[in-house]
This record gives structure tokens, sequence and C-alpha cells, in this order.
């Protein structure tokens, strides 16, 4: 039988929902390119509630307790004593979310000898040291594709907001104001702008995708370059490296997973490039960017605005720079959390367990590690120095 330790995160401070503000959610049953959504053979959840959190418990509980398993929940995971350090030594698989992740560091990992089993309830798994679950001989998945429109539409989101200054507007009425020119006087149209993406993979591309329509121009880099017959579609202009393209921007996202390659890319220099002006959006990971270097850049006008859902560390510290930071559109990681995003991810992770634990295959596609290298989608998105 296996001990299965769940790290999410906390109720609502209301409580856990007993109602929620819709009945029901659309069925997705695919994504672009043919993957099919998740499909476990059973799931024991209602589509469309609260799942990411500890009472939510991704619907795992009565799954694993029927066969026998163990299966723990907490949102405690910081320091030695938290409730993740205590069950890991006798652990046979770890469970977290980008959202929330249970940083699975080389020294928990050597703690964890029971360790086969790493799976990322959403899509990133970088919280997980790669290079050690390699050594360790661990098998790290996610559920690929279950939450990258939603990332693409918040995205799109936070570029809106921040092109046409939608927060300090939202706020003036908040605030019980109605002073036009201080609500339009940093508002712009984004028709026209040059608009590129750093990486253009299931992220990136949907990105690219819903932005067409914005009549803007678009721009890209990324490892792979994208089929001649997209580029033309969507009218794309490939850059062979980031530093190449964002010269050219009036905004930029960054839709690329943390490797050493993308590690700091965002700095004084690279930020130094880009227009007066720019707009820099973030939906990947925090430590692609110097935290001080934006703070920087925006306090001395060489961006416009930043709007983050990352942050390192997560939970982020109340003194964290970018919480007070000037023109920034700043959220607490939640654009794959949509609970439209749940019911796909809690589906996805109960389809990667029932295949882990009947000793079947893995979809190739969820797999980030396995058989001692990386595999599937982290064969393509990461780099390891094994």
């Amino acid at each position: 039988m296996a001990k299965i330790v769940c790290v999410l995160y906390d109720d609502p401070a209301t409580g856990y929902p007993t109602s929620y503000a819709r009945d029901d959610i659309p069925t997705i049953d695919g994504y672009p390119g043919g993957q099919t959504a998740p499909s476990p053979k059973a799931i024991d959840f209602t589509p469309g509630t609260l799942l990411g959190s500890v009472s939510g418990e991704l619907g795992l509980r009565d799954f694993l307790e029927s066969q026998g398993h163990t299966l723990v929940v907490t949102s405690d995971k910081e320091g030695a004593d938290s409730v993740l350090d205590r069950e890991l030594p006798d652990a046979d698989v770890v469970i977290s979310q980008p959202f929330w992740p249970a940083y699975l560091t080389a020294e928990r990992i050597a703690k964890a000898p029971k360790l086969k089993l790493a799976i990322t309830a959403g899509i990133g798994s970088d919280h997980v040291d790669l290079d050690a679950a390699i050594d360790h001989g661990m098998t790290v998945a996610e559920v690929t594709y279950s939450n990258s429109v939603s990332v693409a539409e918040h995205v799109v989101m936070m570029i809106l907001g921040l092109v046409r200054n939608y927060l300090p507007a939202y706020q003036t009425v908040w605030d019980g104001g109605w002073n036009i020119a201080d609500c339009v006087a940093r508002s712009y149209d984004l028709e026209g702008m040059h608009v590129g993406t750093v990486a253009a993979g299931r992220i990136g591309t949907a990105v690219l995708r819903r932005l067409a329509p914005f009549d803007v121009k678009l721009h890209y880099t990324d490892r792979h370059r994208l089929p001649e017959s997209v580029e033309r579609e969507l009218g794309l202009t490939f850059h062979p490296s980031a530093a190449d393209m964002v010269p050219h921007c009036d905004v930029v996202t960054i839709n690329a997973p943390l490797h050493p390659e993308t590690e700091g890319l965002f700095g004084d220099k690279l930020l130094g490039t880009m227009k007066r002006g720019t707009y820099l959006i973030n939906t990947a990971r925090a430590r692609i960017t110097d935290p001080d270097a934006i703070v920087r850049a925006l306090e001395s006008g060489q961006l416009a605005g930043y709007a983050g859902d990352v942050w390192y560390p997560q939970p982020a510290p109340a003194d964290h720079p970018w919480r007070t930071m000037p023109h920034h559109g700043m959220t607490p990681h939640i654009s794959g959390s949509s609970l439209s995003a749940q019911t796909r991810y809690a589906a996805g992770t109960r389809e990667i367990l029932e295949s882990w634990l009947a000793g079947t295959p893995i979809r190739d596609e969820y797999l980030i590690v396995d058989g001692g290298r990386l595999a599937g989608a982290g064969a393509h998105s990461y780099s390891t120095r094994v």
C-alpha cells in the first residue's frame, strides 16, 4: 500500500464553500494538437468545485482509501518541523500545485528513501529538483495542458489591464471618485502594438492566438520554431533569442519554463534594451526575472507596467517589494487555478495515480522525468546537468 502526501493551499478565510457562483462549467474534451483532456476511470468530485484547497483534497480521498492507501493532506510545507517534512521519510508519492509548491529540494529528496513519484497538479515542475529526482530514480509527472488556456486567458487579461490602466480606474470608482483625466493619463490602445512572447509552447501559442484578433503585431522566440503554416496564419515574426526580440516590442509576455538558461534572464541588462514604456507580463516563474531590477525599471519608467502571477518564494512575504512597486498588476499565482482548471488537473492527477498504482504507463505527455532521464514533456521543456 502506498502513502501519498498532498500539499494544497489553505481553504478560503470564510470557510470551504457551500455554494458557487455558477452551477456548472463547460466540458473540455481535448486541446489543440489532438491531446485529449484528462480521462481517469472515474472521479469522486463535482466539476467546478474548489478542489485545490485542503478540504477539496483534489477529490482523491475516497479513491485512495478505498484501495487501502494512505492520504495525508496539508498546507504546512515550510520548515524542518512542517507536516510535509515529518511525513516525507516514508512517503511514496508527493502531490502539489505550482500555486502552493512543495519544494522537493535535493535535501528533501535525500530524506525520502521511499519516494517514487512527484506529481504536479497543474503544469510546471521546477519546484522539484529534477537532477536529484533523476539520481533518486523517481518519476516526475504533471497534468500537461490542463490549465494552459487558463493561464493564457490570464495573460491577455493582464495585458489589457496594464495597457488600458484598468486597475487604477477601478480603484477610482471604489474610492468614490470620478476624475477621468487621472484614469486616462496612462491609458492606451493595444491595437497596433508589437507584442512578443518569450517561448511559444502550449501557453505561449495560446496567448498568440488570443491576441491575433486585437490587430497587434506578433513576435515570438523559442528553442523550437513553430511550423511555417502557424507563423503565416498568425503573422508571427520569429526571433532567435529574447535579446533579439524585446527591443522591437511594446508588450512582452514570459511563457517559458524555469531552467538554467532562463533563470535571471530579465535583469537590468535585458530590461535596459527594451523600449521605454514597455509592459512586461510574467505568468511563468518569478526567477526568470531579477526582482530588484523589475522594481528599478518601474520606478525609472523604463517599464510602464509589470503584471505577474508568480513570486519567489511562494507564498510571498508581506514585505516583498513587488507588493508595493508602482504600476503593477500582481496576483497571488491564481492564473492556472480557476475552478474550471481545477476540474481538469484534479482529474489528471487521478489519471496519473491510477496508472502508477496499477503499474501501467503514465501518458507520455504527462512525464517530466522517468527512467533516469528527462522524458515526455520534460524532454521538450527542461534541461538538467545529467
